[in-house]
């Protein structure tokens, strides 16, 4: 049987899409329709069932893309990787501006010493996932999950999210209720609270009952508004961690079970296989684990 018409079928099956596939594979829409329609032929049954928008595995495709993805994607470490290949490489990634720069950049830092060129985006969400998936990135960190069946990710850190602000602004709040602490003025990424929300809703199991008054969709500007007396705001510690040390912040509550958020390092499938990604991959997997 023909491998290209293995890897057509593959990658059809992980974006779920004739037309994701061939924009994945440098193809044209028919020529990818084609080689499915080749295939299913050969081995007798139809392995999609074609939608509105995007197609969906039969059985038949499901078992086929089982037994034969996983030796696909062993032949592509072979043919990609070259350990003796010592050419500078670039890394693309994506990932929240905060994280960047106090905790992924200076992790890859010693790589750019080995020849390693990176180029960074600062994005969250569903955004950096769909510019991995399309191909724009090589990997990407941040707190959503990729259901993707072209992605693979993995568990990087969890961060625990403080309660912060300035002592003179703490001293407004009184006492340490929702009520009392929604006197201080809050800052925040999002006009709906995002974290702020979050926050209320694992400590105090309600939400707030206030707008924010400062709203900026930037985790540094955020912290900088705080420090500077604006409000309170919810802030991942790592961020501020270096204020609470220096006294220019205080935390407001010391939960028993602080709130947490889990921040994975996703990729796509088959591109671990590139020596300069799986570096890059597993230094930022050894430095997470000492955060």
């Amino acid at each position: 049987m023909d491998l290209t018409l293995l890897r057509t079928f593959v990658t059809v099956h992980r974006a779920g899409s004739f037309t994701r596939a061939a924009r994945l594979l440098g193809l044209s829409q028919p020529a990818v329709t084609g080689q499915i329609r080749s295939l299913e032929r050969l081995v007798g049954r139809p392995l999609f069932l074609r939608l509105p928008r995007g197609v969906s595995p039969t059985t038949a495709g499901d078992e086929l893309a089982r037994k034969v993805a996983p030796h696909l994607d062993a032949l592509l470490e072979i043919a990609q990787a070259d350990l003796y290949d010592d050419s500078p490489r670039t890394l693309y990634l994506a990932v929240p501006a905060d994280l960047a720069s106090h905790r992924v950049l200076p992790a890859l830092a010693p790589l750019v010493g080995e020849g390693l060129a990176l180029r960074v985006a600062l994005g969250r969400g569903e955004e950096n996932l769909a510019g991995l998936a399309a191909g724009h990135y090589d990997l990407t960190v941040g707190l959503t999950r990729p259901k993707d069946r072209l992605l693979t990710s993995t568990v990087l850190c969890d961060e625990e999210y403080v309660l912060v602000a300035s002592p003179e602004r703490a001293a407004d709040a009184g006492g340490r209720g929702p009520e009392e602490l929604e006197r201080i003025p809050i800052v925040e990424t999002g006009e709906d609270l995002p974290l702020v929300t979050r926050y209320w809703s694992a400590v105090f199991d309600t939400g707030p009952s206030v707008d924010g008054t400062v709203v900026v969709p930037d985790l540094r500007a955020v912290l900088a508004c705080v420090r500077a007396g604006a409000g309170l705001a919810v802030l991942p510690r790592h961020l501020c961690r270096a204020d609470l040390e220096a006294g220019t912040l205080v935390a407001l509550l010391d939960p028993p079970v602080p709130p947490l958020r889990t921040y994975f390092l996703s990729a796509r499938i088959g591109t671990l296989a590139r020596p300069h990604i799986a570096r890059a991959h597993a230094r930022l997997l050894s430095a997470a684990a000492r955060w």
